[in-house]
């Protein structure tokens, strides 16, 4: 006992260091959305190319995912998680400074600094939960748990105080903001320097990658997939809906769009982390909630149960991803790098298909004349039409991730903990 509480307590600044990556995260994702009205402002940005800004982020941690589920024995592992940090903090430091020194070309500079720090979100994705995951604890589900919730809470903090700084140096000087972000990642950079890294699977062997494709992980992958759908599409879109569908202002809905959802997710998370068991019956509860709260949002013509929906969707959804890879430590032996990438790849999936599903049926669904004939019915426009019927589509996604963990109990009660070596 005393040996194992020595070798948690070697390994403090470790965490420390990854719940500080976590938190660079929800600046990488959080950052250029922000400011995407002052891009278009000051450099003369179409909402097509700041939109191209989210597809690039997506796209380059869903690259990174994937590389690491199939090439991760190319890797040295202990030194890709050190320098993660420090590329987040070169790629922020060229995406505030180069703009102001070219102008003129200014979308190349912010999209190669949006792609190196995007990098690192996808590296942070694939290697800080092994690591947490590695670290000898007592309650090692709650420490994944608080993992990430870090990401959730620095969304809050990234989001109120940007707004903040913003306000006070003028959206003129938005880089000196990125600047001030930028000392986050580099603190993480120099902790990881000192910090004694946990052994690590790198699970890179051909046997091991063949059998990464067996049901349960497939199974795995389609939960998170439905859990990251969930969670993200409310995140991007409550604003939105806020605004467009229930009718409030835009100032009120960024607030509780954004700040509050994130409030309850970290909430969600932190709770879990000092007080949580039982992670499937979390799951399940959690899926179902988002589905209640999706269904509601979007056929409620209250605002102020729209609005609740909406805030209390982060609460449910806050431990569908970092729940699922509890489930799946639970569940397997010898989980290692590889089916971490392979869940983060999942999830990012997830969380792209689904807000652009929402998008597509939103536009689509507003044209018809099923759409005019509601508006007309209950006095609102074909637009508000048109988003409900988006976020009801959405809802279908938590949905089906409860038949999906349905299946996932049957199939663990037959054959208990699976040895993937």
């Amino acid at each position: 006992m005393g040996e194992r509480v020595g070798n948690m307590d070697r390994y403090k600044l470790t965490k420390k260091a990854c719940y500080l990556t976590g938190m660079t995260m929800a600046i990488s994702a959080n950052l250029s959305p922000l400011l995407f009205l002052t891009f278009k402002d000051m450099y003369g940005l179409s909402y097509t190319l700041l939109g191209f800004l989210v597809v690039i982020n997506f796209f380059t941690q869903l690259s990174i995912d994937l590389i690491f589920t199939f090439f991760t024995k190319h890797f040295n592992i202990h030194k890709a998680v050190r320098s993660t940090p420090l590329i987040v903090f070169i790629g922020l430091i060229l995406y505030a400074l180069l703009p102001r020194f070219f102008p003129d070309m200014a979308f190349l500079w912010i999209v190669v600094g949006t792609v190196i720090f995007s990098v690192a979100s996808g590296l942070s994705e694939v290697l800080i939960s092994p690591v947490i995951a590695a670290i000898p604890s007592e309650n090692p589900e709650r420490e994944m748990s608080k993992l990430h919730s870090m990401y959730a809470w620095g969304v809050v903090g990234v989001v109120i105080l940007s707004t903040l700084l913003l306000t006070v140096l003028g959206s003129a000087n938005w880089m000196y903001l990125a600047l001030l972000w930028s000392a986050v990642p580099f603190t993480a950079f120099l902790m990881f320097l000192k910090a004694k890294l946990p052994p690590m699977d790198d699970f890179g062997g051909e046997q091991s990658q063949a059998k990464i494709f067996n049901k349960g992980i497939i199974l795995c992958t389609l939960c998170i997939f439905f859990g990251g759908a969930a969670e993200c599409t409310m995140s991007q879109w409550a604003s939105g809906f806020i605004e467009n569908a229930v009718g409030v202002p835009k100032v009120y809905g960024d607030v509780i769009g954004v700040a509050l959802f994130a409030v309850l997710l970290g909430t969600g998370r932190t709770l879990y982390s000092k007080y949580g068991k039982n992670i499937t019956n979390i799951l399940l509860f959690g899926m179902l909630g988002a589905s209640i709260c999706y269904f509601t949002a979007s056929l409620s013509l209250s605002p102020v149960v729209g609005i609740t929906a909406c805030a209390l969707t982060g609460i449910f959804t806050a431990m569908l991803w970092p729940g699922t890879l509890i489930y799946v430590e639970e569940k397997f032996q010898n989980v290692g790098v590889a089916i971490y990438a392979l869940m983060a790849a999942g999830g990012d999936m997830g969380a792209s298909v689904a807000p652009q599903l929402l998008g597509i049926v939103s536009d689509k669904f507003g044209l018809t004349g099923f759409a005019l004939r509601i508006s007309q019915t209950f006095n609102i426009s074909t637009e508000q039409v048109g988003m409900r019927a988006g976020l009801l589509a959405a809802g279908l996604f938590p949905v089906a991730g409860v038949v999906c963990l349905l299946c996932m109990k049957k199939y663990f009660k037959k054959r208990g903990k699976i040895r993937l070596k």
